[in-house]
């Protein structure tokens, strides 16, 4: 059965127009054409644009979504599994939000004053570096680490892990402003102290894996920005983190 562009808007609730530009830039073309030569999607059309519509809903750019549903090695299944771990993390998010607001609301309503952090509680203390879910998902999102890294975290949690990532990488600031080479003991300790970090956070991260790692963060400024923020980075820190994380594999 074809549904034409009319009904497939109706029932997606976006526009016709929406779905000529989804056409015109291949994210989303109809199996076929009327014997006029108006479009007409087929059900195997309907699941991609829910999928579509799915991860633009989470905040995914539309050529990044173009590169996560076009992933040869990942079904129609595995999307929903995908899109499931990442509703569930913003059901969290959007969770810790109505108990801040709520809290605003009472103090209000009892006139008791709130300190500028509070006011903002509801915005909370911590920010991923943009891209980071769409990065994540796309490099990640099929293996058993991602699944175990997606659980949702408290806010809490997350003020938690920032500082330890901040305290790491005060140190290996530290280690590297020193002049001590990626094989000294101190950055290879400091390799090691990370590796276990992803492991607690992914479930486990062996040696191949934390190399696999801290090769991206010498050749893609994203994944380094994820570790260690633009401000703070020094010319070849990607190439350091990677050296040492080699040298402490080879010692072990």
């Amino acid at each position: 059965m074809g549904y034409p562009v009319g009904k497939v808007a109706a029932l997606s609730g976006i526009t016709v127009r929406t779905l000529h530009h989804y056409d015109e830039i291949g994210l989303l073309s109809p199996s076929g054409r009327t014997a006029a030569g108006y479009r007409s999607y087929s059900e195997d059309d309907l699941d991609r644009l829910q999928r579509v519509l799915f991860y633009r809903e989470l905040g995914f750019g539309l050529e990044t979504i173009a590169k996560v549903i076009e992933d040869p090695d990942v079904d129609a299944l595995e999307h929903l599994r995908r899109q499931r771990v990442l509703l569930v993390e913003r059901i969290g998010e959007l969770t810790r939000m109505v108990d801040s607001v709520d809290r605003v609301i009472e103090a209000k309503q009892v006139g008791a004053a709130l300190t500028p952090e509070e006011r903002f509680e509801v915005f909370g203390e911590y920010r991923e570096p943009e891209g980071y879910a769409e990065e994540a998902v796309r490099r990640w999102g099929e293996t058993p680490q991602w699944r175990a890294a997606a659980r949702p975290l408290s806010k809490e949690e997350w003020i938690e892990a920032e500082k330890v990532r901040q305290d790491w990488v005060g140190r290996l600031l530290d280690v590297v402003d020193s002049g001590a080479p990626a094989d000294s003991a101190a950055a290879m300790d400091l390799a090691e102290e990370h590796r276990l970090l992803l492991a607690a956070f992914m479930g486990e991260c062996g040696h191949a894996l934390h190399r696999e790692i801290a090769g991206m963060y010498a050749t893609d400024p994203v994944q380094l920005g994820f570790l260690v923020r633009e401000p703070d980075q020094r010319p070849g820190l990607g190439e350091y983190i990677r050296d040492a994380v080699d040298a402490n594999a080879g010692r072990s």
